[in-house]
């Protein structure tokens, strides 16, 4: 039975480093049809989220702020660490999903990474876990 984070996330998920670019998330999010990136810095170690809202919202600034013609520039030039989300909620593997998804439902949060005492990237849950989880057990 599943009763830890650990028993549910996505390990070692897809990551960037806040050095690459909102160039380098999009195409991320796009080929491995992902909506939330943690961000590491080059020991492994968290540092930011980057979620697809957040994407959009850029690339949708860029858009208005500069037209179409300088979008792909401008995502070239747009580092991770300008647009990341630094304040958000870590867990750890050892946390019961019970607890864990009861804060889901209270902060709607679409995703929490999941990382040691270090602060190292371990793994993710997302919102899409605890769903394919409840079809599971309703299957």
């Amino acid at each position: 039975m599943l009763h830890t984070v650990a028993d549910l996330m996505t390990p070692t998920p897809f990551s960037i480093t806040q050095n690459q670019t909102l160039r380098d998330a999009h195409d991320l999010m796009r080929t491995e049809s992902i909506r939330h990136i943690p961000v590491v810095d080059h020991q492994g170690a968290l540092c930011g989220m980057l979620t697809q809202k957040v994407m959009v919202a850029e690339v949708m600034r860029i858009l208005a702020t500069y037209g179409p013609s300088a979008l792909e520039r401008k995502e070239k030039h747009t580092a991770i660490s300008e647009i990341m989300a630094t304040d958000f909620t870590t867990i750890t593997p050892e946390q019961s999903l019970s607890d864990v998804a009861q804060f889901f439902v209270d902060n709607r949060h679409g995703c929490m990474p999941v990382v040691n005492d270090d602060n190292t990237l371990l793994g993710i849950l997302t919102s899409s876990d605890f769903v394919r989880l409840a079809a599971a057990l309703l299957s």
